[in-house]
């Protein structure tokens, strides 16, 4: 098999992945339903669209870090299928109000609430549950077909979504997309417990939390990892909102060739997915070059003379972005103590998620003063910077090369296999 796809040789994990691209696709098909039916319900209003996207990001800022203190006290497994039938559940409310034609706007802003809530409890859980199928070695691998199978998702479910709406509506499109959280409840069922290396999970006490957090604190090599998430996920990536900038004030484009400016970026991050794939354990010097080229090359595409430039640079855009995210991601879970990886995947993920309802302000009010260009040339400045800062205050500190390879502290490895298997067998008992 080609190492690109080596992960798939593990049963439970190609379950897992057919699963999530089903899942994958629905996710992003409601995400285009969604913000057409707002727009429709508010009469094309951009401040509903920006509340109903607000209320959905908003509990992965405030819930995350306390849905990875469950991923680290029960079953991965377990809270995975229970979140993801809470959120086919949302899902299914939403389409019967809209066939039935009593959906209204704050119905939309509940149900995106509890959606969102939905997703902080499922991310933590999900992520650091793809080390407990694949083992320390598939990783990498793992996370690139991963984020492969969202970008594949995010290029086929807004065009699906798109002929739907025409064709049917939006409200069969909310229908089909709870539909798809059975294909991942489906493998999760279908797993072998007993395949899985699940760790010891977390007892119960307080001060938990805080415990994740001092546990971040006193690793320089997460902080700096979390420091470059932050500043690139807060100020770099906000192309849905440069793009948009980009193509209507700039080269006076309309929602076509926008939308085709989302497609391409995809398939830069799907090939970058792929790439990452093929690599082994990451190095510190790869998310710190990475997040350069990226800024840099968002910096090139700020400067673009056409619209058609610009779409090229969208290509290798995506492909940094996704090359960075995946090596910050494999080296937050390799490096840290197993029963600690829900609590750090869940600050992870809260660091890199929560600084949009910051910087997408901000971005905005740059653009507005001076001009959609500058949107994405101080994305890209604040990235390279970072990135720069970042790298050379952990190689300071720890007298350390930036081709240094990440060390995974003795404590963090796996429990012995018989200590596993018993946990197994309980796995097995419980279901």
């Amino acid at each position: 098999m080609s190492p690109t796809f080596q992960s798939l040789r593990n049963r439970n994990y190609r379950y897992y992945a057919t699963g999530g691209v089903i899942s994958n696709t629905g996710t992003w098909m409601q995400r285009v339903a969604q913000d057409w039916l707002v727009l429709q319900l508010s009469g094309q209003s951009g401040v509903a669209l920006g509340i109903t996207t607000g209320l959905q990001f908003l509990p992965m800022l405030l819930l995350a870090p306390f849905a990875g203190t469950l991923a680290d006290r029960y079953s991965k497994r377990k809270v995975l299928i229970a979140t993801q039938a809470f959120m086919a559940t949302v899902g299914l409310v939403l389409g019967i109000l809209d066939i039935t034609g009593v959906v209204q706007v704050w119905h939309v802003y509940v149900l995106a609430l509890l959606l969102g809530v939905g997703a902080a409890c499922d991310a933590p859980a999900r992520q650091s549950f793809v080390i407990e199928m694949v083992g320390r070695d598939d990783l990498s691998n793992a996370v690139g077909l991963n984020s492969a199978s969202f970008n594949l998702g995010r290029v086929i479910g807004p065009s699906v979504a798109g002929f739907l709406i025409v064709l049917v509506g939006t409200g069969p499109v909310f229908l089909i997309n709870a539909a798809s959280f059975g294909a991942v409840i489906l493998a999760l069922v279908k797993m072998r417990p007993a395949e899985l290396m699940p760790v010891p999970r977390a007892g119960r006490g307080r001060g938990q939390l805080l415990e994740g957090i001092r546990y971040v604190r006193g690793r320089p090599d997460l902080v700096m990892v979390m420091v470059v998430v932050f500043f690139v996920g807060t100020f770099g990536l906000n192309f849905q909102l440069t793009s948009a900038l980009m193509a209507t004030q700039v080269y006076g484009k309309g929602a076509g060739e926008y939308g085709l400016l989302g497609t391409v970026v995809a398939i830069g991050s799907l090939t970058g997915a792929l790439l990452a794939a093929r690599r082994g354990r990451p190095r510190i010097r790869l998310i710190v070059a990475s997040a350069v080229a990226f800024g840099v090359v968002e910096i090139i595409a700020g400067l673009m003379p056409s619209y058609w430039t610009f779409v090229a640079t969208l290509i290798p855009l995506g492909l940094f972005q996704m090359t960075m995210l995946n090596s910050a991601n494999a080296t937050m879970q390799l490096a840290v103590t197993p029963a600690m990886r829900g609590r750090v995947m869940a600050l992870y993920m809260a660091v890199l998620m929560g600084g949009t309802p910051v910087g997408s302000p901000l971005v905005g009010a740059v653009a507005e003063t001076f001009g959609a260009r500058w949107s994405l040339v101080v994305g890209g400045v604040v990235s390279v910077a970072a990135a720069l800062v970042a790298g050379a205050l952990l190689a300071r500190q720890r007298g350390m090369s930036l081709r240094d390879e990440i060390r995974v502290p003795v404590t963090s490895q796996f429990v012995p296999a018989d200590e596993r298997l018993d946990d197994a067998r309980e796995t097995v008992q419980q279901v």
